[in-house]
């Protein structure tokens, strides 16, 4: 029998309802299904138990994940992620904007074509001048919108020693440091 407690953090409220767990916390709420045949799941004094009866290494690998992502949950609820990036152009000036859900990209290598991005539902992008800020509750997402951005405008048929345009991921998602 495997049992991994995960105690919950402060100012976090966490509802368990048939492997659907619901984290509410200051800064928003996540909801995630947790699913596995194998693994129980209760809370219990202050902390969330999963439990299994199974031995199998890869049901003790889910119970980590599982583990994992319910911090993450956690954290991100009560301190939110942050993640950071850096404009880079040296051939042609590049001006950036936030617009309907969109990171816009325009003059990106002198081309006259817009590069979109996808911004991530509950996630926010701030620019500061060649800095670029993501925030927002859910990891995943606040790196999948900087995963977005940096593929949005990757240079392709060109010499990357020559043209190093881009923007680049300089933070990969940690919990922010203040309460912004």
């Amino acid at each position: 029998m495997t049992e991994f407690e995960v105690p919950i953090q402060e100012g976090v409220e966490i509802t368990l309802d048939k492997g659907m767990i619901k984290t509410s916390g200051s800064k928003g709420e996540l909801r995630r299904s947790f699913s596995d045949p194998h693994i129980k799941i209760s809370s219990k004094d202050g902390k969330v138990v999963l439990v299994s009866d199974s031995e199998r290494k890869a049901t003790k690998a889910m119970m980590g994940t599982f583990r994992a992502n319910l911090k993450n949950m956690m954290t991100g609820v009560s301190k939110g992620w942050e993640s950071r990036m850096k404009l880079v152009y040296a051939h042609f000036p590049v001006k950036t904007e936030v617009k309907d859900g969109e990171f816009i990209v325009k003059n990106f290598l002198g081309g006259r074509a817009e590069k979109k991005a996808k911004i991530m539902e509950g996630t926010e992008v701030e620019v500061n001048g060649e800095e670029i800020i993501i925030r927002g509750a859910d990891k995943e997402k606040v790196g999948q919108t900087a995963a977005n951005i940096e593929k949005s405008v990757a240079v392709k048929n060109h010499d990357r020693r020559v043209f190093q345009d881009g923007i680049y991921i300089t933070q990969k998602p940690q919990a922010t440091k203040e309460d912004v």
